[in-house]
């Protein structure tokens, strides 16, 4: 199975402008996520996806494959349809990992990409249980209920499910953003008009949902350190000491 990796990476970022080019360690971030991905066996090739010269220009300098793509998309999902759109190799699925994560661990990769070696497989990504009550809380940390048969129920900010009976045993879990599509599928969301779901909660994800697709998740026990804002900076570098 041909199973390709696209980082989607944008300068243009509101909370932290240039991201990917910032140096983590001797490195750009942007550099330590490919080579992250690089790691990953069950990918064919490693593609950055920009629409920044810098960026794009700072890629080939490490020896990365690199594809100028549109400034006017939306979410790195319709980046990652326009490199396929013109791909050459053949393409079976294809993996979206986000640009800001230089520490994600190749066996997150992998697992995700053995989701597709199941035929009914159309779209899949990753859950993590939660275990602080904050993080339960948090709007800013996405929450997915799954089905038995492990596909998303639902996506939300809110806490999911409510827990009017105290005595359920209920576990919450978080969605972690890593994508992965078959490729029929990944060029027919992208044509998706937007959906209620989608613009109350502010998640592409609940498009696919709402139009009736079947998003696999994938547990994961690793916590993925991702850098949102420049307060993140302290933490990483801590993490850089240690590792």
């Amino acid at each position: 199975m041909n199973i390709i990796g696209i980082i989607p990476a944008r300068y243009a970022s509101t909370r932290f402008p240039g991201k990917p080019l910032i140096d983590l360690g001797g490195k750009s971030m942007i550099e330590r996520v490919y080579e992250q991905c690089k790691k990953a066996d069950t990918l064919t090739d490693v593609i950055v996806a920009t629409d920044d010269e810098r960026i794009a220009n700072h890629v080939l300098q490490f020896g990365g494959i690199v594809e100028m793509t549109s400034s006017q998309h939306q979410s790195g999902t319709d980046r990652c349809a326009e490199v396929i759109e013109r791909y050459n190799g053949l393409c079976d699925a294809v993996i979206n990992i986000q640009g800001d994560e230089p520490f994600i661990n190749p066996s997150q990769i992998n697992a995700l990409a053995a989701a597709f070696h199941q035929p009914h497989t159309q779209l899949a990504s990753m859950k993590k249980k939660l275990t602080s009550e904050s993080d339960i809380q948090n709007p800013n940390v996405v929450k997915v209920i799954t089905n038995h048969l492990g596909d998303a129920i639902y996506f939300s900010r809110s806490p999911i499910p409510y827990r009017r009976n105290p005595e359920a045993p209920i576990a919450y879990y978080k969605h972690i953003g890593i994508y992965g599509y078959r490729k029929d599928t990944l060029l027919e969301i992208t044509q998706l008009p937007l959906g209620n779901l989608e613009l109350a909660e502010n998640l592409e994800q609940l498009r696919w949902v709402e139009n009736g697709y079947r998003i696999t998740l994938v547990e994961t026990t690793i916590e993925n350190i991702a850098i949102d804002s420049p307060d993140d900076l302290a933490r990483v570098e801590k993490y850089l000491k240690t590792a």
